[in-house]
């Protein structure tokens, strides 16, 4: 017995330490201390870690060092460890307790070392193998008994438990990392006002993505359109910029021609070659000429047109491949580049042509010029140089009114041939003040105008870029010539630039830059008028499904169609944004109470109730909500959003068209868990666990067949603790599996005690967790503990709720058959509350069907109605029936009506102390039962 606590103990020990920020190396160190101190003729105990090279290597052992090597520096042989590779392959204990005949460890160890006897386990979770323990002695043979390997293979699963724990701590620090480096980059590009600083910025988050340094950037020609050239290349690569340039220079490199480029621009997907000297593409002169091993080429894509290509190189080794989160991280990074360099080209370009219009007009001004001065003289040539301009030519005499037009301008003003000659300028001009002014007071004007616009003779508008100039006889100004140009085409262009900039060009819905200009001005208003607004973060359910089943077509189908709807059911004064993939952010201004905010809440989830038409398809697809209110739970965009996030990923837990409102204490227990979590751990070492016995009987016969075992918590301050608070507490921590162990090995000695008095007809029902479904050994462990105490496996019977079957139906069926065949009986518990399906039923390995309190507390229409077809379910099945929590004669006298003889409840006895029990049907030899 003593033995058994010191285990309980050390399994509780690891258990807590596993929750604790402990790195790995450390509670794998306490893992292999326990098991040198539970296998005392273990002489050695090592814990290997598979490598990214498929290969295990020591991690943590004991001792540390074997023939002047640390365990780090021994790396399992799989071609010569025949047993290892067996372990890995079958994920099963092997124990070889005389290696003189079996070859199947390596032989080297075994001659070096001594050895005589050999266990090798595998260390996995749910079917995922993360190591491998090794125990071993140095000449003199370990003799493990079944029960010793058992208590191994417990502190092995310890050891799972925290290298997946350990896993998804830096699978979670890796993932919040990524999303800050590209929140990062988004709002530093989007602060460029140059193309030197937008690509520094590319190479300065890329290299951090993917821990390379040699990066450049080939960039399209901002005239060309088509033709790319080499740009920039990074400050920190091994190359300088300019022995870059100068050798694509001496090399006379035409991208055009090259086949990665080309594929990458035509394809408009990133291209990776781990080894340039296994594929035909790349150039091999170019490759040479850099030292090029490996390369992966990104295109930068904006509006459908690849704008530029980033070029990471490796110098070092050949065939190296990068993490393909490092990959979408760096592809996130160049997408939100391609936006901000399509920008900022289009700018450069716009202010080379303004540049190069503006010399020209000036030129053709000069020319004019001296032309008009001899206009006289030269009408012909006039008329021939007017009327092959390609812009609009008018002139302005002394008195505002129109001399001349050449056919240009009047074909864009909407004239006939001369009917603007002598009328007034000032139709032209209207509300445009230069204009005004000239008509009107003459004024002598030499000047470029921009984004400014004519009326034509249908009186709508035309934009125009124009110049005035005074026409000069010597020192006399005698009128002005106006050379203007259409910039409809030119302004169509930039608002589309201005639309994608603030909106989603898949949705159309404001994306989060506008998102967050709206809520600036939404919170500075609220502030100044004493209101509040909300946030409402929403994410779909089983979006990645849609995309990965029909393909991301149907993907974005799915996304424009949930966009509309929401939009339709949101009020007028509400912003809903796409903030990416498949979230969506809705922004509520002017909020007065939590009412406001459900309505909303109530209308997006009810939006979600008739399916989605996906072309041929259709599907139901669901929504999780977080919400966050201004100023309660923040007071800047960035607070409101995050804290709305995390309440959606609470949301999350619960699946299907759930939401939650954020709370300060939403992702962190509440104090009084904590002080309940700490105290359970020392709860089993310092006896305060207890076990009650509630009788369970047949009323036609008035007799005790056996007894349900409760467990209670008799907490050393605070009394009795309901087990509704410690179970989910003992679940949550993993300590439920050395709780449920005890209770097995406590209830199954004391019914042994009992039958010793001579009532060898009672069982015992136990209730196991799912998670002591999921470890691997609870048969043998069950096997053992009825051994030890020499009770027969017919007088255990184990209850279970339906829906741990249905959420666990593989490994759960699996070990319901085994302790079925066995001999054990299997009950489902609280039936009729789950969700199983008759079909499933039948094929289930259980004897008896448990009715649940429910249904027998109230005993109306409908109650009464789903126990009858309980019970008459149970009798079709060939299967036993029993019913609790019957607390009065008129349930029990219904209950038999229906021919269920077996119950338990209040009515018959409260759960009792074993002592309790003992004195109320032991002490006389009575199995008849004192109703309450």
């Amino acid at each position: 017995m003593m033995q058994e606590q010191t285990r309980y103990s050390r399994l509780a020990n690891l258990t807590q330490l596993i929750n604790t920020k402990l790195e790995l190396s450390e509670v794998l160190h306490h893992v292999v201390t326990a098991i040198s101190e539970e296998i005392v003729q273990c002489d050695s105990v090592g814990i290997y870690l598979p490598q990214k090279d498929g290969t295990f290597r020591g991690f943590v052992g004991k001792p540390e060092v074997i023939n002047g090597m640390t365990l780090d520096m021994h790396v399992i042989d799989l071609d010569m460890d025949l047993l290892a590779k067996e372990v890995i392959e079958t994920q099963k204990t092997i124990y070889i307790p005389n290696t003189a005949v079996d070859d199947r460890p390596d032989p080297r160890a075994v001659q070096g070392f001594k050895i005589k006897s050999l266990l090798v386990l595998p260390i996995s979770y749910e079917e995922e193998l993360y190591g491998l323990v090794f125990l071993f002695d140095y000449g003199i043979p370990m003799n493990l008994t079944e029960s010793e390997i058992q208590s191994v293979q417990a502190y092995v699963n310890m050891a799972a438990v925290a290298i997946q724990n350990a896993n998804n701590l830096t699978y979670k620090e890796n993932l919040i990392a990524e999303k800050q480096l590209l929140l990062d980059a988004i709002g530093e590009l989007s602060m460029c006002s140059s193309l030197q600083e937008a690509v520094n910025s590319c190479f300065t988050y890329i290299s951090k993505a993917i821990k390379n340094f040699n990066i450049g950037i080939h960039i399209v020609d901002v005239l060309d359109g088509k033709k790319f050239k080499p740009a920039r290349l990074s400050a920190d690569s091994d190359w300088s910029e300019e022995d870059w340039l100068k050798a694509h220079d001496d090399m006379a490199v035409d991208l055009s021609h090259d086949q990665v480029f080309e594929e990458v621009v035509k394809v408009k997907r990133r291209l990776i070659i781990p080894d340039v000297t296994l594929d035909d593409r790349p150039n091999r002169q170019l490759c040479e000429k850099f030292g090029i091993k490996g390369i992966m080429m990104i295109p930068l894509v904006s509006m459908g047109e690849v704008v530029g290509v980033v070029a990471a190189v490796n110098l070092e080794t050949a065939g190296f491949e990068y993490a393909e989160a490092d990959i979408q991280l760096a592809q996130s990074i160049a997408d939100a580049t391609a936006s901000t360099i399509s920008n900022l080209l289009f700018m450069e370009k716009q202010e080379s042509i303004i540049h190069d219009r503006t010399t020209e007009i000036q030129v053709k001004n000069k020319e004019l010029e001296k032309v008009v001065t001899e206009i006289r003289l030269l009408s012909r040539e006039k008329d021939l140089i007017l009327n092959s301009a390609g812009e609009g030519i008018f002139g302005i005499d002394l008195n505002g009114d129109i001399s001349f037009i050449n056919p240009s301008g009047e074909k864009m003003l909407g004239y006939m041939k001369g009917e603007l000659i002598g009328r007034s300028s000032r139709r032209l001009f209207e509300d445009n003040e230069v204009g005004n002014e000239l008509a009107i007071t003459n004024k002598r004007l030499n000047h470029y105008y921009t984004d400014q616009h004519f009326y034509r003779k249908d009186h709508t508008k035309i934009p125009v870029e124009y110049v005035i100039s005074l026409i000069q006889d010597g020192d006399s100004a005698i009128g002005h010539v106006v050379t203007f140009r259409d910039i409809t085409e030119r302004k169509r262009l930039e608002e589309e630039i201005k639309y994608h900039a603030y909106y989603d060009s898949l949705t159309d819905l404001p994306n989060r830059i506008l998102l967050q200009d709206r809520l600036l001005q939404g919170l500075t208003y609220a502030e100044k008028n004493n209101e509040k607004v909300a946030i409402l973060y929403l994410d779909l359910d089983r979006f990645k499904l849609i995309n990965d089943t029909f393909g991301h077509s149907y993907g974005d189908l799915l996304l424009r169609a949930v966009a509309n709807r929401i939009k339709d059911c949101l009020p007028d004064s509400a912003t809903l944004s796409r903030q990416g993939g498949d979230e969506f952010t809705i922004f509520l201004p002017s909020i007065k109470n939590e009412e406001d905010i459900m309505l909303v809440v109530n209308d997006v989830i009810e939006s979600f109730a008739e399916p989605f038409t996906l072309r041929d398809y259709e599907v139901y697809i669901k929504t999780s909500i977080g919400i966050s209110v201004y100023p309660d739970h923040g007071t800047t965009p960035d607070a409101l959003i995050k804290n709305a996030d995390t309440a959606m990923y609470k949301s999350k837990e619960i699946t299907g068209n759930s939401y939650h409102l954020f709370s300060p204490g939403m992702d962190t227990r509440t104090f009084e868990s904590i002080k309940y979590e700490n105290d359970l751990y020392k709860a089993i070492d310092q006896n305060e666990l207890v076990l009650y016995y509630q009788p369970q009987m047949n009323y036609l016969t008035n007799e005790m067949i056996g007894m349900e075992a409760l467990i209670r918590w008799n907490h050393p301050e605070d009394g009795l603790i309901s087990p509704d608070l410690f179970i989910p507490l003992a679940e949550e921590t993993g300590l439920i599996v050395p709780i449920g162990e005890w209770v097995l090995q406590e209830g199954c000695k004391k019914l042994k005690e009992w039958h010793r008095l001579g009532f060898t007809d009672l069982h015992i029902a136990i209730n196991l967790s799912v998670r002591q479904y999921e470890q691997d050994n609870l048969f043998s462990m069950i096997k053992n503990i009825l051994d030890e105490v020499g009770l027969s496996p017919e007088f255990l019977h184990l209850e279970l709720t339906e829906n741990h079957i249905i959420k666990n139906t593989e490994l759960t069926l699996k070990t319901m058959k085994q302790l079925q065949d066995y001999g054990i009986r299997i009950a489902i518990d609280d039936f009729g509350t789950g969700y199983s399906s008759l079909g499933y039923l039948k094929d289930l390995p259980i004897n008896t069907l448990k009715i649940d309190k429910s249904f027998i507390s109230e005993m109306t229409n409908d109650e009464t109605a789903i126990t009858k077809t309980i019970i008459t379910l149970a009798h079709n099945l060939n299967l036993d029936v029993i019913a609790e929590g019957v607390e009065t004669k008129e349930q029990a006298e219904f209950l038999i009506a229906q021919k269920c003889n077996l119950m338990q409840g209040y009515f018959f006895s409260r759960p009792l102390q074993a002592d309790d029990m003992e004195r109320q049907y032991f002490k006389n030899n009575l199995l008849k039962g004192d109703r309450l």
